[in-house]
């Protein structure tokens, strides 16, 4: 099978996966459970790829883990996080401003939109996998850049979570950590974690057209679901505002000098 059929058979299941996810959140009446399925969705793509591709056997395996360590660990962040919790504010929002519509603006805004940007985003994983050369310097560049991104990512996760759990900090700003340089690590993290993927799939002869991946998925990052929509909340609060004085808002280093 040729790579666009492969790439066009994941746009097909995706879009199956999404349709069934849809359905399952009018049940249960709460869309957010699409944040859930981000990372899930990258782990079907990339088996989807590993089976359907003939590239070099160890960097088929090599991404198709790398994804699946990356999306599951995400999806089971994002389930806990959400367990017990009413629908996300968003959602709840979009509820009320889109009223009787909501069902079927959700399916095109909320569900198939997701759904089309991590096809979109998809592209390295599967370049990666139907590359038939060995490796070379970027696939180890690739998982270098990787295992930082992971470092970030989950690292930053697992240190906001211990620091909500402890009733000392209500009303406190994580600022120490990874925290103490970025103010998002996670997200930083998450952004490097995709371009480390894009190299891994760079080496090959179409690799080069699948920089839109990690650069779309830096802007949302930066600019559209991560750090910009976050941020318009937390930044009412006066001890975010001196936070985001000091800090960087991506990419790490070291905070201000107070005075």
């Amino acid at each position: 099978m040729s790579q666009p059929a492969i790439y066009f058979t994941g746009l097909g299941v995706i879009a199956v996966c999404m349709l069934l996810l849809w359905l399952l959140s009018l049940r249960l009446g709460n869309a957010a459970i699409v944040d859930i399925f981000w990372g899930c969705g990258f782990v079907v793509l990339a088996w989807l790829y590993f089976a359907l591709s003939a590239g070099f056997l160890p960097r088929q395996l090599l991404v198709a883990t790398l994804v699946t360590i990356w999306g599951a660990r995400l999806s089971l962040h994002i389930w806990q996080r959400n367990r017990g919790r009413p629908e996300d504010f968003r959602y709840r929002a979009w509820r009320e401003q889109w009223g009787r519509n909501f069902v079927w603006r959700s399916l095109l805004q909320v569900f198939l939109l997701q759904g089309a940007l991590m096809w979109l985003i998809s592209a390295p994983l599967l370049l990666a996998q139907a590359t038939p050369a060995a490796p070379g310097m970027l696939d180890a560049l690739g998982a270098l850049l990787w295992m930082a991104g992971f470092t970030f990512e989950a690292g930053g996760d697992w240190q906001l979570q211990r620091f909500k759990a402890n009733p000392a900090n209500v009303g406190r700003v994580l600022d120490s950590g990874l925290w103490h340089y970025t103010r998002h690590p996670n997200y930083f993290g998450d952004a490097l974690i995709w371009w480390g993927l894009f190299l891994l799939g760079a080496g090959g002869p179409l690799g080069g057209w699948a920089i839109g991946s990690p650069l779309l998925m830096t802007i949302l990052l930066m600019r559209v679901s991560g750090v910009t929509l976050l941020e318009k909340t937390l930044a009412q609060r006066p001890a975010y505002r001196e936070y985001i004085a000091r800090t960087p808002a991506f990419f790490p280093w070291w905070p201000k000098r107070e005075g």
